[in-house]
């Protein structure tokens, strides 16, 4: 018996944006349903970041909607899309440097939503375990990619539904990539559904179940995470350096 498809947690349809004169997004459509890793994938300056921004509310988009379960956000504030149960790291590690691990978290906290098991330090110590050994140290005197596992783990404390995840694994040593995979399969296992842009295709293999790929802020491919794999022509026209 096949299992029920899940719904559509958010959802982008013609979603355009510019940064001031330059338009940078042209109808993008994407998709991403409840429990679902999906990678956006593509060259830097492909438009990838730019799409979670927009998504976000960090940058307006002047084209199109996006709905997050079931509700119009297009022209929403960033605070209320958090509030809503929308998750955003970003690529920059914006976290509190004079504060120690733990209270980076603690800043983090919101109420979880009825029915759900709220995230709590300790349960984010088991995913990240490099965290647990330093939760009382100062940010400013943690590696990049420690920063970023908080970022990540911060981000969890607010008890999201859905996040966005911005290169994830870009710069980091590959042990920290290999947690950063484990921590996003442990998202994926809690029920959160993961939208990350990419560059990597080996770890956005090892976590996702599909992937788009923008090239010059269009969707020029969408499909499972394994024919992107095999297919060598789409690799080799928007993904090669």
């Amino acid at each position: 018996m096949r299992a029920p498809a899940q719904p559509t947690l958010l959802e982008t349809k013609g979603l355009a944006a510019a940064y001031g004169h330059a338009r940078v997004l042209f109808g993008v459509d994407i998709a991403l349903k409840a429990g679902e890793v999906v990678a956006l994938m593509g060259r830097n300056g492909a438009g990838k970041s730019t799409t979670l921004k927009a998504i976000m509310g960090l940058v307006p988009a002047t084209g199109g909607t996006v709905t997050f379960e079931g509700e119009d956000i297009t022209s929403a504030a960033p605070y209320r899309i958090a509030r809503l149960g929308l998750g955003y790291v970003p690529e920059e590690r914006r976290i509190f440097t004079d504060l120690t691990v733990y209270e980076n978290l603690e800043v983090g906290r919101k109420t979880a939503a009825a029915g759900r098991e709220a995230w709590s330090p300790q349960k984010l110590f088991s995913i990240f375990p490099n965290l647990a050994e330093m939760k009382g140290r100062r940010a400013s005197a943690m590696s990049g990619g420690e920063q970023q596992m908080l970022t990540i783990a911060r981000t969890l404390m607010g008890n999201p539904h859905a996040v966005l995840l911005d290169e994830p694994s870009e710069g980091l040593a590959p042990v920290i990539v290999e947690q950063m995979a484990d921590a996003v399969l442990a998202m994926k296992a809690e029920g959160i559904a993961v939208l990350l842009s990419e560059q990597n295709l080996y770890f956005a293999s090892a976590v996702s179940d599909r992937a788009y790929v923008i090239e010059k802020g269009a969707i020029r491919y969408e499909g499972t995470t394994q024919e992107l794999e095999s297919n060598d022509e789409i690799r080799e026209a928007y993904l090669s350096v």
